[in-house]
C-alpha cells in the first residue's frame, strides 16, 4: 500500500494535521494494511525535531523512531519544549515510549572552567547541557525559563547574518533573517531559530547562485578560501546528492561560521540557573559530554580539542554544581573514550544517559554502536527516563532524583533499576492500549 502522501502529511504546517495523519497511519498498522515494524532494544534520548533544526515535526520524529525499530524515543530541541506536547501525543498514538526535554548551552564562566574550550565548537566557557525527563506539568514553566533567552539568540542570529552577507555580498548573494531564515523554523510556534537554520538559508542562497557542482566547490574554495576536503568536494560535486543541501549546511556549520560568528553572551543562562530549573521542574540535569574530535561522524565539526585534557576536573566542577547526569554518544568517541568517560561517571554517582544527535536526513535514529552488551546500563537508563518522567509528572516528589526517593532508595542503580521497571511496565500498557 502506497502511504507516502500520508507520511508527508506527517511534516505538514499545523500540528492537528500531522497527529491526524499519524492517527490514520496507527489505524492502517492496527488493521494489518502496514506492517507492523519489527522491534529490537535501540533507544534514542537526542532527536531534534522542527522545532529547533531537523527534517522531522515531533510527529515525524517519532513515526521514523518507530519505523526505525526503536523502543523508546526521546525529544531535545534546542532552547525550547514546544515541540513536547505532539511528541507525547504522538507516543500515545503509536503506544510509543517517549521522554522529552530541552538541549541548550549555558555559560561556565563563573565556575573554575571558565576560559576552557568545553564541548561547544565555536566558544570558550559555554557548555551544551540537557534537561532530560520533564514533568508533563512543568512544560510551561521550562517555556517561560527559555523565553528571553530565545529572544536573545535571535538578535544575535540577526548580526551574525549580516556578517555572512557582507563576506557573500561579492556573489551577489544577500540573505534576509525574516524572509529567509524565520521562514525555516517554527519560531511562530514557540520553536527556536538556531546557527543551523542561518547556515541552511545560506546553503539554500549559495545553491540557487552557483547551482550544485564544481562552480560551487570552487567558490567556496578559491573565493572564499575555505579548506574543502576531498570527502566534501566530492559530495558538493554531485549534482545528484539528494542530501546536498544537508551537506552544505554541514560544511558551513563546521568551517564557514568563524568567519561570521559572533560570541552568545545573555543569550546562555548561567549553568547554575540552569541547574535550579532542573531542580526546581523535576527534570534530569545532563552534561554532554562531546570529547577530542577526529574525523566528525555528524559532519559538521571540525577536528578539535575538546574536555578530554581536563576531563576529572570537568567532572568535579559538575559534581559541585548539581548536575545529575552525563550524556554521550558512542558513535563518536573511541573506545577509551568511552571507557574513562564511564569510569568516572560511576566514581562521581552520574545517572549516565545516551542518545544520537538527530537533525539531519543523513542521521540513523538507530546507533548499532549501542547493541553490546557494555551498552545495556544506557538502554536501561532510557526506561528510567521513563519511570521517572512518568512517575513525576503524577506528583513531584515521587521523581527519582528528590529528597523523598533518595531517602527511600539511596543507591543510584537501585533507583535506575526500579524506575526503569515502572517505565517498562507503562511501556507495556500504552502498547496494548493502543491496540497495534
Amino acid at each position: 500500500m502506497d502511504t507516502s502522501a500520508l507520511v508527508a502529511r506527517l511534516n505538514g504546517a499545523e500540528s492537528r494535521v500531522r497527529l491526524d495523519a499519524l492517527t490514520e497511519l496507527a489505524g492502517l498498522i492496527a488493521s494489518g494494511e502496514i506492517p507492523r515494524p519489527a522491534t529490537g532494544e535501540d533507544i534514542n534520548n537526542h532527536i531534534h525535531t522542527s522545532f529547533s533544526f531537523s527534517p522531522y515535526s515531533p510527529a515525524m520524529a517519532v513515526w521514523m523512531a518507530y519505523t526505525a525499530g526503536l523502543r523508546t524515543a526521546g525529544i531535545v530541541d534546542h532552547d525550547t519544549i514546544a515541540g513536547a506536547e505532539e511528541f507525547i501525543e504522538a507516543g500515545k498514538i503509536l503506544g510509543f515510549p517517549t521522554t522529552i526535554g530541552v538541549e541548550c548551552r549555558v555559560d561556565m564562566s563563573k565556575t573554575p572552567l571558565g576560559g576552557r574550550r568545553l564541548n561547544n565548537t565555536d566558544q570558550d566557557s559555554l557548555a551544551y547541557v540537557v534537561l532530560h525527563g520533564v514533568p508533563h506539568g512543568k512544560i510551561g514553566e521550562v517555556t517561560a525559563f527559555f523565553k528571553p533567552y530565545t529572544e536573545r539568540r535571535n538578535a544575535r542570529t540577526r548580526k551574525m547574518t549580516a556578517k555572512a552577507n557582507s563576506l557573500l555580498a561579492k556573489a551577489g548573494i544577500a540573505v534576509d533573517f525574516d524572509a529567509d531564515v524565520v521562514s525555516l523554523s517554527q519560531y511562530p510556534a514557540g520553536g527556536s531559530i538556531t546557527e543551523r537554520h542561518l547556515a541552511f538559508a545560506l546553503a539554500k542562497a549559495l545553491v540557487a547562485r552557483f547551482g550544485k557542482g564544481s562552480a560551487l566547490v570552487d567558490f567556496l574554495s578559491k573565493e572564499l578560501a575555505l579548506p574543502v576536503s576531498e570527502k566534501i568536494a566530492k559530495l558538493l560535486s554531485d549534482g545528484n546528492n539528494v542530501h546536498y543541501e544537508y551537506d552544505l549546511l554541514g560544511f558551513i556549520k563546521s568551517d564557514f561560521i568563524t568567519s561570521f560568528y559572533v560570541d552568545a553572551t545573555d543569550e546562555c543562562p548561567d549553568a547554575r540557573d540552569f541547574i535550579a530549573l532542573a531542580e526546581r521542574t523535576g527534570g534530569v540535569s545532563a552534561y554532554a559530554y562531546l570529547g577530542d574530535v577526529t574525523d566528525s561522524v555528524t559532519g559538521d565539526k571540525r577536528a578539535q580539542k575538546f574536555e578530554d585534557d581536563f576531563l576529572d576536573g570537568l567532572f568535579d566542577v559538575i559534581a559541585d554544581l548539581g548536575f545529575r547526569a552525563v550524556t554521550y554518544m558512542p558513535p563518536r568517541n573511541s573506545p577509551a573514550q568511552l571507557a574513562r568517560v564511564r569510569a568516572l561517571c560511576d566514581a562521581k554517582g552520574f545517572f549516565q544517559i545516551s542518545g544520537v544527535d538527530i537533525n539531519s536526513p543523513r542521521q540513523a535514529f538507530v546507533c548499532p554502536e549501542m547493541r553490546g552488551p557494555e551498552f545495556e546500563n544506557l538502554r536501561t537508563a532510557a526506561w528510567a527516563l521513563i519511570g521517572h518522567e512518568l512517575a513525576a509528572t503524577a506528583d513531584p516528589e515521587d521523581g527519582m532524583f528528590t529528597e523523598k526517593t533518595i531517602k527511600a532508595v539511596p543507591s543510584l542503580n537501585g533507583r535506575i533499576a526500579a524506575f526503569a521497571l515502572i517505565g517498562q511496565k507503562s511501556a507495556e500498557k500504552r502498547y496494548n492500549g493502543a491496540n497495534l
